[in-house]
């Protein structure tokens, strides 16, 4: 009998996977699943002790839905990825695989490493195959006339949908039962981690296959349609809140599109419904640029010039922004609502990291890094991607004289301060007039707010990162 392996990774799920259908289509084969924990690349990668927990819950229950159809799935753990290959090695020698089948990574990290469990294997006789999973299309199949990687969005978006037009990619059922059928697990046959993990909010972020697709027909009913006037209102649920399945794998993103027009055929032209399938190209398109640019997987600016801003290195300034003290109430609120949740809705996103950019001139890598080790959806395309569009060094960035203001967009977007009075309780006495800027209304009467004062004027901050950036230009004149 021959032995299949399926080495999962951020495809934590049995519907629609690539790797675990190619790996069941032999009836005769024994399919066997194995994921390898690797703490030291987390810590490398400022994993976030949140997603840890995400990912240790989403495993058990993939166990779960694994051992119904046949298939035990082991769990291994090792140092960093140079020492999974070895161990990789190892387990299919003790299991006497004949044949591995894996959904590819596409930083250059995992593509090293998957390169070498490549070759590894090839010299043990182990057939090896991946697959385009985590994409709607693969890296290299969207270009432009001149068979290049696309440097702007919306050009990316239209050949895309050109595409989808042609022939949408197939999602798959879940593999059925094996021959010898259901096996018995444990309830937590496991031995936990050794990276740090905390608690996860299930209200909000259930953990499960299951609980994914039902949290995405719920969305894909009536909020998508809701999507274009409530996605910018932080203290209104109108996101999907989908992101932290996705990026685990727990779901994948054939499913949201087939279900998206399962439920609006017309989805592809319908301009209501086509501005959330948007965000979802807009993942797909920072993926393929970390496959045309590998050098952004090392945290460089995709705009060369950029990387002559000359940063301030400002210990109090960072600190207060990552604490949710800068004296901005919604910059403070989205930051506490980030440190509390593990996510942070994706406006705010970008005023944040537009205030540490911009306002304090403190470098994006910082911001990337903090948000990296706070974010259960941490994913390094789309938190680059996003820091580097707000820092103005990305492609088809913010130009970098478009700076937000955070009382006007505090004001635009949260104008009765609804959101802000829940993250911040200390403002609540604070009238609606004076929100956004709590401290004037404290003076006019005479009130102690236990409340900083704002750690940079924004009209003087606006002026010095203009001044940098316009410096760092001329040098390259």
């Amino acid at each position: 009998m021959t032995t299949h392996l399926v080495w999962l990774r951020n495809d934590l799920r049995i519907n629609d996977n690539y790797a675990l259908h190619a790996a069941c289509r032999s009836a005769d084969a024994r399919v066997i699943a194995l994921f390898i924990a690797t703490p030291g690349q987390w810590a490398q990668h400022h994993m976030a002790p949140k997603q840890a927990e995400f990912i240790w819950q989403s495993l058990l229950d993939v166990q779960q839905s694994l051992a119904k159809k046949g298939i035990p799935l082991h769990l291994a753990e090792c140092d960093d990825f140079t020492a999974s290959v070895a161990l990789l090695q190892e387990f299919c020698k003790e299991q006497r695989v004949d044949r591995l089948f894996y959904n590819y990574q596409y930083e250059v990290n995992e593509r090293q490493r998957d390169a070498a469990v490549e070759r590894t294997l090839f010299d043990q006789k182990v057939m090896v195959q991946g697959f385009d999973d985590s994409l709607l299309l693969p890296p290299g199949s969207v270009l432009t006339g001149n068979r290049e990687m696309y440097k702007v969005f919306t050009p990316f978006s239209r050949a895309f949908v050109k595409r989808l037009h042609e022939g949408l990619p197939e999602c798959l059922p879940a593999p059925d039962v094996r021959e010898g059928g259901a096996i018995a697990t444990n309830d937590s046959p496991f031995k936990a981690f050794d990276y740090p993990r905390e608690e996860v909010d299930a209200r909000l972020f259930p953990v499960g296959e299951q609980a994914a697709i039902a949290r995405l027909r719920e969305f894909c009913q009536q909020p998508v349609t809701q999507y274009p006037e409530l996605r910018d209102l932080p203290a209104r649920d109108g996101t999907s809140r989908l992101s932290v399945y996705l990026a685990t794998g727990v779901l994948s993103p054939r499913q949201c599109l087939h279900r998206l027009l399962k439920q609006h055929p017309r989805g592809l032209e319908d301009p209501q419904v086509f501005v959330w399938l948007n965000e979802l190209i807009w993942r797909e398109f920072y993926r393929h640029l970390l496959v045309a640019w590998p050098s952004l997987c090392r945290h460089q600016p995709f705009t060369r010039w950029t990387r002559g801003v000359k940063w301030r290195d400002d210990e109090r300034g960072l600190l207060a922004w990552q604490q949710g003290k800068t004296g901005y109430p919604i910059v403070d609120a989205a930051m506490r609502q980030l440190n509390s949740l593990g996510w942070m809705h994706n406006r705010l996103r970008m005023i944040t990291a537009s205030f540490l950019v911009k306002d304090l001139l403190i470098d994006w890598r910082e911001g990337e890094r903090y948000f990296m080790s706070q974010l259960l959806d941490g994913d390094l395309a789309a938190n680059n991607g996003g820091w580097q569009w707000a820092a103005s060094t990305g492609t088809d960035a913010a130009p970098y004289f478009r700076i937000f203001n955070p009382t006007t967009q505090g004001e635009r977007f949260d104008k009765t301060g609804e959101f802000i009075r829940h993250w911040l309780p200390e403002l609540r006495a604070v009238p609606e007039k004076y929100i956004h800027q709590p401290h004037e209304w404290a003076k006019k009467n005479q009130q102690s707010l236990d409340y900083p004062l704002p750690i940079v004027e924004h009209k003087h901050a606006r002026q010095q990162t203009l001044d940098a950036f316009e410096a760092a230009r001329k040098q390259t004149d």
